[in-house]
Formats: C-alpha cells, structure tokens, sequence
C-alpha cells in the first residue's frame, strides 16, 4: 500500500508539473483494490501498477490536467501512506510483544 502511496503521488506531481503544457495528458494508477484484485495470484514479486489516462476534460490547448483534481489526489496518497505506515508500526509492536521484548 505505501508503494503504490508513492507511485501515486509520484504521477500527481508529474501531472502538475505538466499542468501548463500544450496535449499534455493527465495520468493516474489504478486503484489500489483493483491492483490487488489483479496481482493476487500473480507469482511475480514486484507487479508493475498499470497507468491508464485520467479521463478529465481537455482544455482548449488540449491539456486534461486539473489543478485541483490533482491536489486532491495528492492528499489522498498522503493518507494512503500514512495508514500503510501506521499498519506497518502496529503489526511490528504486536510482534515484538509476542516476542516478549516490548
């Protein structure tokens, strides 16, 4: 989960940074359930995220990408990572008190 935090606010900041830029397209992954709900049988160990375009409306130079819609996003990976690091925390204090070392 915190990987795909990365990876998804790694395409947010490269879509803003594009947000000035003549066709440019915005970009996002794909959501964190459907990367699950794809990879659960996969044997590979590190599955690539598939990116698939943004679907926002085009402005009149043929950019999609929204500012806002962006920023949003952003946040929510922000979330998404934090929640990934806080299971990650809890499942290590919980072992370290079975190990009895807490």
């Amino acid at each position: 989960m915190a990987r795909h935090a990365a990876e998804a606010q790694t395409h947010a900041s490269k879509n803003i940074a594009h947000a000035d830029d003549p066709g440019y397209r915005a970009t996002q992954l794909e959501s964190f359930e459907d990367f699950l709900s794809r990879t659960a049988l996969s044997s590979s160990q590190s599955p690539a995220f598939k990116v698939q375009d943004a679907g926002t409306p085009t402005s009149p130079n043929g950019n999609s990408v929204s500012v806002e819609h962006e920023l949003y996003k952003s946040a929510e990976a922000m979330d998404q990572h934090q929640m990934a690091l806080t299971v990650y925390t809890k499942s290590l204090d919980l072992l370290r008190a079975a190990l009895g070392r807490r």
